[in-house]
């Protein structure tokens, strides 16, 4: 293990790190809490941190079980992940404290994840994540810490506008995770940093390697955190045996049955490797799911367009603008243009209008929406249209 450093000399003078965390009190009247989860990103931050001058707490949730997950890479919060942040933590001399949330993951997450998957539905983990644990406990110990601020390892932009912080998407378009972050709240925004959403991620690595952190090459998490093989009918299985039960693959226009399936957690709107269905004339993909007759719906491609979407229990950051507003409906897709009918936050319902036909919008996913680069908010997308 490398000694403590000097934090002053962690990186080059040019880089002016005091603001990318836009402290209220000088530095050296400060306390940052870095949520730390192993990784080479919010290690990077806790460094950047370090070198302001401020106070720095390291803070690890410990999210699900440490000995299925010891000797993974690239996960986060678990295994050797807290002893790579617990490393990095003594390598830039700060406290770091890990506390074990495993049970309030589990019920919130986890099981959520099976339920949605049980009901038909394709669940985004990493929001629910972000909404409990990650955003809401950790804020609270941030806070109960006597921080100025937590700041965290995410790709996506703080910017101070006239009616206060936005909540804007990384300058990076392949790092943006805008889309995880749509329900962080304004109370919230006012309280988080996020120093890395202006940086490449190969600048990311180079500050990692400058600062001499173990885990500077380490590998980005490409599945999510608790599905060590990328088995998330397994997952499932385990919480919800019942999601295992065999069915029937019906097309969606002729009511034919086209063959069998072995559990609708297996499949999601959009999907069409894995039915196993041949000799037909067209390609078919999953236009639905009904959980409770155990069916998987198909047809062609066609039948994916989607008009509209309705979006159930909305957040809103800031004003609505006057001007013209996109939406993502997946996390991998682009902002394509909308129109908003009905109100938006407070938990309301209401519905995004497409303004050309959108396809593979799937119940359980987020619509998130955005005024140009800023993100003005979104929901869980509850049923579609036509």
């Amino acid at each position: 293990m490398c000694a403590p450093m000097t934090t002053e000399t962690l990186f080059d003078s040019s880089l002016d790190t005091a603001s990318l965390f836009d402290l209220a009190r000088p530095a050296s009247e400060s306390r940052i809490v870095v949520a730390m989860s192993g990784g080479v990103d919010s290690s990077v931050v806790a460094a950047l941190a370090a070198s302001t001058g401020a106070e720095v707490i390291g803070i690890t949730l410990q999210l699900y079980d440490y000995g299925a997950a010891t000797g993974r890479k690239g996960a986060c919060c678990a295994g050797d992940d807290i002893s790579d942040a617990r490393a990095v933590a003594d390598r830039l001399g700060i406290a770091h404290y890990v506390f074990d949330h495993e049970s309030a993951f589990r019920e919130e997450v986890v099981k959520q994840f099976a339920d949605d998957y049980l009901s038909g539905r394709t669940p985004v983990p990493c929001i629910r994540c972000n909404m409990g644990p990650k955003f809401t406990d950790l804020l609270r110990m941030a806070k109960e810490l006597g921080a100025d601020c937590l700041a965290t390892g995410h790709y996506v932009r703080r910017v101070n506008g006239s009616a206060g912080p936005e909540l804007h998407r990384a300058l990076d378009p392949a790092r943006d995770q805008s889309y995880f972050l749509y329900a962080t709240t304004e109370e919230q925004l006012d309280f988080l940093r996020y120093p890395l959403g202006g940086l490449p991620k190969s600048q990311v690595r180079e500050l990692a390697e400058q600062a001499g952190l173990r885990n500077a090459a380490k590998p980005d998490s490409q599945d999510i955190c608790f599905v060590p093989d990328g088995d998330y009918a397994k997952i499932v299985r385990s919480i919800r045996p019942e999601g295992g039960q065999p069915g029937a693959i019906v097309h969606a226009q002729t009511g034919e049955e086209l063959g069998t399936h072995k559990g609708v957690i297996h499949y999601t709107v959009g999907q069409r490797r894995g039915l196993e269905i041949g000799g037909l004339a067209e390609p078919l993909y999953v236009v639905g799911i009904d959980a409770a007759k155990a069916q998987v719906l198909v047809g062609p491609k066609r039948m994916l367009a989607v008009s509209a979407a309705t979006v159930i229990e909305t957040n809103r950051i800031g004003p609505l603008p006057d001007g013209p507003l996109t939406a993502k409906v997946r996390s991998l897709s682009k902002p394509v243009p909308i129109v908003l009918d009905g109100p938006l936050g407070g938990g309301a319902t209401t519905t995004i209008r497409f303004e050309q036909p959108e396809f593979g919008v799937a119940p359980g996913q987020a619509a998130v929406i955005y005024a140009g680069e800023r993100v003005v908010g979104g929901g869980w997308i509850d049923s579609t249209e036509t």
